[in-house]
């Protein structure tokens, strides 16, 4: 039974040194990410090693009673620290504007520190026999809170982009926190750290993929990222679409080079999410043309958007007047029959092109 253990520990730790290749060679991946990330494999494989080394020590030879302690002192105090790093993979600005998320982890460290003598979380006797210490149920409380921690700031994260990474991200977490809280329950069931090797390779799969429907200029959502939205939108009873052109764009990079391009896309990517509420998706589909998806079909609510989006570009055009205006049309579906996604993009792409064609009209007459 100890080899098959072993054998399953040796594998866990093989599969997260060949994730830390992965993850190194991804250029997809956020490279914010990528820290804690190796964080996280690397206090996973210092906690596998410490279970595999209690299971070889705890066998009640005395004479492996000091390596027995180490590795539960080792195991323990770091356990409830991986949900805290996790957290980071999504978000490392929550860690950093509330410190106060590590005092369980810290609590928890000290009582395990002081457990070989005091036996407050863990007790392992002269014949080097381990048993559970009178405030065990510390440590259980502090890795309880940091999974809640985690589950909240997976929600967090999903809320700040479009449902699908939400709904993924919850629900690879709870399997995280379900494949951890077996052995809570069931000592003797040593599931939690293949549960962990799992969930994070699962983690790099989706994040890579979510990371990877980013554009990397201006950080809005890239033209794949639109083609799966589109796919999905002619299934929807209600919708909006928004088609935006910067106006004179090849101009400006022959006049002021690809340089300044690059920042007249930051700049309009910014002033765009800037205007749009929660409910938008925005998206940069191809040089500089962007698409928003509504899920709402409030006419007056999108017209104040645009409106809004017009003014805070004005605003920036006042600063620097080599930014350009912005042509835009949009459309409305409301479950009309016989009518689908593409005949509603064309309405206002359409109307986008009118728009513009006015606009150049108005400033050959000035």
């Amino acid at each position: 039974m100890l080899g098959n253990y072993i054998a399953t520990y040796i594998i866990d730790v093989a599969a997260l040194v060949f994730l830390c290749c992965l993850i190194r060679s991804n250029n997809i991946l956020n490279k914010n990410r990528k820290g804690p990330f190796y964080l996280s494999i690397t206090l996973t494989v210092l906690i596998v090693l410490s279970e595999a080394g209690t299971l070889i020590a705890g066998n009640g030879d005395a004479d492996l009673r000091i390596l027995n302690i180490f590795c539960n002192v080792f195991g323990f105090a770091l356990t409830p620290m991986l949900p805290i790093i996790l957290i980071a993979i999504f978000d490392v600005g929550i860690l950093r504007t509330n410190k106060l998320i590590m005092l369980p982890s810290i609590l928890n460290m000290f009582a395990t520190i002081l457990s070989p003598w005091l036996g407050l979380i863990f007790y392992v006797d002269a014949n080097n026999y381990y048993e559970r210490g009178n405030v065990f149920y510390f440590f259980v409380v502090a890795y309880i809170i940091n999974l809640t921690i985690l589950l909240i700031s997976a929600v967090r994260t999903g809320q700040k982009y479009y449902s699908p990474i939400k709904v993924k991200i919850i629900v690879l977490s709870l399997f995280a926190v379900a494949g951890t809280s077996i052995q809570l329950i069931l000592p003797f069931v040593y599931s939690s750290w293949h549960s962990v090797t799992l969930s994070l390779i699962l983690y790099y799969l989706l994040l890579s993929e979510f990371d990877g429907s980013f554009d990397t200029l201006t950080r809005l959502y890239n033209r794949a990222a639109y083609e799966k939205m589109a796919n999905k939108l002619e299934g929807r009873k209600q919708y909006s679409i928004v088609v935006m052109d910067i106006n004179n764009f090849k101009e400006i990079n022959d006049t002021y080079g690809h340089d300044f391009g690059d920042a007249v896309l930051k700049k309009v990517a910014t002033v765009i999410t800037k205007s749009f509420d929660t409910r938008c998706t925005c998206y940069r589909v191809g040089g500089d043309e962007f698409y928003i998806v509504d899920s709402a079909t409030d006419l007056v609510i999108l017209e104040r958007q645009l409106k809004s989006m017009t003014n805070n570009l004005e605003k920036e055009r006042q600063n620097d007047s080599r930014l350009p205006t912005v042509a835009f049309g949009y459309s409305i579906y409301k479950g009309e029959k016989g009518i689908g996604y593409k005949e509603v993009f064309k309405e206002a792409d359409n109307q986008m092109y009118y728009f513009k064609r006015i606009q150049k009209n108005m400033q050959k007459t000035i």
